[in-house]
C-alpha cells in the first residue's frame, strides 16, 4: 500500500493545480485519492463517515492549495488535512452518538476495508485477514494511534499534537493497543488450531 507521503506529482502539474486549472487538479486528485481514502478508512471504519470525510478533505485541499508553500511534501500536507478531519470527527458529539447507537444495536459499524499493508504481515493473506479483524475490535482512538504510528510513521509528538493531548497519551494508547492486538491474534490462532484425529485403531 502506497503511503501519501511517498506520492509525488510534477512541479508543473502542482503549479497549474494551484492556479485552478481543472485538468491539473484532476491529475492531483487521481494521484492522491486512493491513498487518502485508505488512510481515512483505517481511522474511520464506518464507510458513510469515511466517504464524507474524504470529500471534506479534498474540498479543503483544493481550496487551500494556492497557500501550499512546498515546505513539506504535498502528500504529507494532504495527509495532515485528512488526519485532522478524522480526529475532529472522533472528538465530536456526532461520533459519540454513533458509538452509542452501535452499542444499542450490538453492531460495530462497517467492517474495515481489506488489504492492510502487506509489509506488516509479510504478504500472508490469512495473517492480513486476522490482523484486519483484530484492528476492527480496537476502540477508535487506539486504532487511529496504531495506524498513524505504525503505518503512516507519525511520531508520538505528532500524534499527541493531532489529538491535542500529551505524548504520554500516544505512548500509552499504542502500548495498550499492541497488547490487545497480540491477545486477539493469539486467541484467533488458538481457536483455529486443528488437532489431528488418529484413524488407527
Amino acid at each position: 500500500m502506497t503511503r501519501l507521503i511517498d506520492i509525488e506529482i510534477g512541479r508543473d502539474a502542482l503549479v497549474r493545480a494551484q492556479a485552478g486549472e481543472p485538468e491539473a487538479q484532476a491529475q492531483l486528485y487521481q494521484a492522491f485519492a486512493q491513498a487518502t481514502y485508505a488512510l481515512i478508512r483505517r481511522v474511520m471504519p464506518r464507510r458513510a463517515v469515511a466517504d464524507d470525510l474524504f470529500q471534506d478533505t479534498f474540498v479543503e485541499v483544493l481550496q487551500s492549495l494556492p497557500s501550499f508553500r512546498g515546505e513539506a511534501p504535498l502528500g504529507a500536507w494532504i495527509r495532515r488535512v485528512a488526519v485532522s478531519k478524522c480526529l475532529m470527527h472522533l472528538r465530536s458529539p456526532w461520533h459519540r452518538s454513533l458509538l452509542w447507537l452501535d452499542q444499542l444495536a450490538g453492531d460495530g459499524g462497517d467492517a474495515p476495508p481489506p488489504a492492510l499493508a502487506a509489509a506488516a504481515t509479510d504478504g500472508d493473506p490469512s495473517l492480513q485477514q486476522d490482523l484486519e479483524a483484530a484492528l476492527a475490535q480496537l476502540p477508535a482512538r487506539a486504532r487511529a494511534v496504531v495506524w498513524l504510528h505504525d503505518v503512516e510513521g507519525f511520531t508520538h509528538e505528532e500524534i499527541a499534537s493531532q489529538f491535542g493531548l500529551t505524548v504520554s497519551f500516544s505512548k500509552s494508547q499504542l502500548m495498550r493497543a499492541h497488547l490487545r492486538l497480540r491477545e486477539l491474534l493469539q486467541e484467533h490462532a488458538e481457536s483455529s488450531t486443528c488437532i489431528p484425529v488418529s484413524t488407527s485403531f
